[in-house]
């Protein structure tokens, strides 16, 4: 590392990346699954069990909303802490579900303090990261949930075939244990706001609620998490049908995988080059995977449509974040984090919802092929609200 670079690998980022890795593990471990325990358990269409994955992101999105304005008055650990003990409760609460309802109402309340946790990482991660190394640290960090992305939808496919659900919701209550413990090691600074700041804050108007100069670029992460919560939700559905349970159950590895070798470099091009150069690509590639992911006739086509989603979205995901923490203030990092996830949740929740509502009348085919042209449609709309101006700006 070049010692004129200020130090990014300091113990507290290394603790909030492992934290961000096991609180997006458990997410991922009940994502991949819910949807087909639904279905199995329960008799549910796939329109309800979509909504089993959905309502989790709902509750996410409630939250985020209110989190983003109290997280710089109440502090970042504390609210990391309510986060995380929120999260050991709400998996405790899957093992005696009986009944979809119920399943509702667990899936909502476990999204609600999701929200806190996942909110309180990223702004963490925000503010100590140099800024000189903002593409670069987030870059990284966001490999963690990358990782969990592999792990967990393998560790979930893996026992919903040879084990039980019971072991699912077990290996889940490990991983929210492990990041409550953690959390007590980290070190951080003490947020000092100005009284303007505080009262800024305290004003019931929109911009104390939300960032607004992040809202492009989460209107394209709403667009892009549609397309991708279509495969984590309903690939063990669809693997089924096609008869490629096999390689699906590899998918997330290899997309892990191709994540872990590009993403460092995706986020070092986007610090020398700027957000352009790592975007256009990454939607072509993107979309090329996604409608290679459902034309998908053999498992060698399958995996490599995971090395194309893998280069695409983890590019995308990585960049977009680092747009929103580059557009805003520092006193309005939470708010700036929140509303990235808000509209990210949007997309992550709708998604799973559509696309349930969307099979019957098109097959998972079908369904799929939508997604790859919504994905496509991104880079129009990352130009118009984004992309021009970061031109103007570079140039300038």
């Amino acid at each position: 590392m070049n010692s004129g670079k200020p130090k990014l690998w300091t113990k507290e980022y290394i603790i909030i990346a492992l934290i961000n890795f096991l609180i997006a593990l458990n997410f991922y471990l009940l994502m991949i699954i819910v949807a087909d325990y639904a279905m199995k358990k329960f008799n549910s269409p796939p329109g309800e069990a979509g909504f089993a994955a959905s309502i989790f992101i709902i509750g996410a999105l409630f939250t985020r909303i209110f989190t983003g304005k109290w997280i710089a008055r109440i502090g970042y650990k504390k609210m990391l802490g309510w986060g995380l003990a929120g999260c050991l409760l709400m998996t405790l609460a899957y093992f005696p579900i009986d009944s979809v309802t119920l399943l509702f109402v667990v899936r909502f309340f476990h999204g609600a303090v999701f929200g806190f946790a996942s909110t309180a990482t990223a702004t963490i991660v925000s503010d100590i990261v140099p800024v000189e190394r903002s593409g670069e640290g987030i870059g990284y960090y966001s490999l963690s949930q990358t990782l969990a992305t592999a792990i967990g939808p393998f560790i979930g496919m893996f026992l919903s075939r040879h084990g039980s659900y019971s072991m699912i919701f077990t290996a889940c209550t490990i991983v929210a244990v492990l990041s409550l413990v953690m959390a007590p090691f980290l070190s951080l600074r003490k947020i000092e706001l100005t009284e303007e700041q505080v009262n800024g804050m305290r004003e019931f108007k929109l911009d104390s609620y939300v960032e607004t100069g992040v809202i492009p670029i989460a209107l394209i992460c709403l667009l892009v998490y549609l397309c991708y919560s279509s495969i984590v939700s309903f690939i063990a559905v669809y693997a089924k049908e096609i008869n490629m349970v096999n390689a699906a159950g590899f998918f997330f590895i290899v997309y892990a995988a191709v994540v872990l070798i590009s993403r460092p470099v995706a986020g070092r091009l986007f610090d020398l080059k700027g957000e352009n150069s790592v975007m256009y690509p990454a939607f072509l590639i993107f979309a090329a995977g996604m409608l290679l992911f459902s034309r998908s006739c053999h498992g060698a086509s399958m995996l490599l449509s995971a090395v194309l989603v893998g280069l695409g979205f983890g590019a995308i995901q990585s960049s977009t974040q680092t747009i929103a923490v580059k557009v805003t203030p520092r006193h309005r990092m939470g708010l700036a984090n929140s509303t990235y996830f808000m509209f990210s949740d949007i997309g992550m929740g709708v998604g799973p919802l559509l696309a349930g509502l969307i099979i019957p009348f098109t097959g998972y085919r079908g369904m799929y092929m939508v997604a790859a042209v919504i994905a496509l449609s991104c880079l129009f709309f990352y130009y118009l609200l984004h992309g021009r101006t970061a031109l103007k700006k570079r140039r300038s």
